[in-house]
């Protein structure tokens, strides 16, 4: 059975950082409808001005990130002195846990085409989880062809290959480039899957419905995801996790489970005690 979409959802324009224009697709009041995901933001800009200024250092506790960029640079520095870089099709993981403190700043290029994802934890593991970043490099991408596409694996599992894989809860990031009129069937099983798609560039059909571009949509229950594209190339960024069904408490860059422990992070950010534990850091510049 297809899975068909159920929720559509194109955004808005706002600025966020020290002044970066993006589209705001999910947020506070989309968690419940595409559990585990809370907040995704998408960027596409040829001007600098838009996006320079970028995301100066800030904490984040109780979420895991996933930023991809299809065209771009981007520069990440940590509270532990760490920097990576991230190029064209690249994409970063970054596990904040229990606290962790991170900057992103965009580097002029000539074009910045890409997306953040926000990751909900589950509540026995936001405190327990020491931060982590990893930078998922075009090395380590396997890519698929297939007749009109290909697919590119960033993160979890496709047809028994494996790239990065989540502690906390599983995450399949797919990045989907289709030619003209070409087309592509996911296997996606399991009745506690929670599924959506991304039309980062173009339109698409997606289990017969017309999604257009920059838009997320949520899939319903069943077995299959149908994306074709139609006269013009697209690329689709596909996502898959499980729902929590937990209560989601928001402010900020800080996702609990309830008012207190908000609360509680914030003095903790006043009070200089908001680290809890080391951090482990991969592919280090």
């Amino acid at each position: 059975m297809l899975r068909q979409v159920e929720n559509k959802v194109q955004g808005f324009r706002t600025q966020d950082g020290a002044g970066v224009k993006l589209v705001r697709v999910l947020g506070n009041g989309t968690t419940d409808a595409y559990d585990p995901f809370l907040m995704l933001d998408a960027f596409d800009s040829t001007d600098p001005q838009d996006y320079i200024k970028g995301f100066p250092m800030h904490p984040h506790r109780g979420i895991e990130t996933f930023t991809f960029l299809s065209k771009g640079t981007i520069v990440h520095e940590d509270h532990l002195g760490t920097k990576a870089t991230i190029h064209d099709g690249e994409a970063q993981w970054l596990t904040a846990g229990s606290g962790a403190f991170h900057s992103e700043m965009p580097q002029v290029s000539e074009r910045m085409l890409g997306l953040q994802l926000w990751l909900n934890m589950p509540a026995q593991s936001k405190m327990a989880a020491a931060p982590f970043y990893h930078g998922v490099v075009n090395s380590e991408i396997q890519e698929f062809p297939f007749a009109g596409g290909k697919l590119r694996l960033l993160a979890g599992h496709y047809q028994g290959h494996s790239g990065i894989q989540g502690q906390y809860l599983p995450l399949d990031y797919y990045d989907i480039l289709l030619d003209p009129h070409g087309s592509i069937t996911l296997e996606v099983p399991g009745e506690n899957k929670s599924a959506m798609i991304f039309t980062l560039e173009g339109e698409a059909i997606v289990s017969g419905t017309h999604v257009n571009e920059k838009t997320a949509a949520k899939l319903g229950n069943g077995d299959q995801v149908t994306i074709e594209a139609g006269n013009e190339p697209i690329e689709i960024i596909f996502m898959c996790s499980e729902r929590l069904q937990e209560p989601v408490a928001w402010y900020g860059p800080i996702v609990m489970n309830s008012r207190d422990e908000l609360l509680t992070a914030y003095q903790e950010l006043e009070d200089g005690t908001f680290i809890k534990q080391n951090a482990v850091y991969e592919n280090k510049e």
